[in-house]
């Protein structure tokens, strides 16, 4: 058995307002063999920007309250939602409550996508 607490990674910190930890996959606490997964903490007023990449995703929101375009769809999003993002649609999320929101993201195949370091550089907002 491997066993962690989710808060003993150490978080990335991301400009549009939110802390990324990666539980399993290529740069995770595990190296998952098939998917990445993690927890995220996105800020009010935060967000995770629009991209798209070549895997499957879902968001799985834990706590709080926002909005979520996958295409040209856009909902509201409360706990215990879940979304599925098929592979090469626009995707973003936003927190629009005024606590932080919490979600898991599992993507398959595993891989590091792009969208974060396009970030971390300034070219994704």
């Amino acid at each position: 058995m491997k066993k962690f607490n989710i808060f003993d990674i150490e978080g990335m910190e991301f400009p549009a307002g939110r802390c990324t930890r990666v539980m399993y996959g290529e740069n995770g606490m595990i190296d998952g063999e098939y998917f990445c997964q993690g927890f995220v903490v996105v800020y009010p007023g935060g967000s995770v920007p629009m991209h798209n990449h070549e895997t499957i995703e879902t968001y799985t929101v834990l706590k709080g309250n926002g909005t979520v375009t996958v295409g040209d769809e856009t909902t509201e999003i409360h706990a215990y939602d879940s979304i599925y993002v098929d592979r090469n649609l626009e995707h973003t999320l936003t927190n629009t409550g005024t606590e932080d929101l919490h979600f898991m993201f599992v993507y398959a195949p595993k891989m590091i996508v792009d969208h974060w370091a396009q970030e971390k550089e300034g070219s994704l907002k």
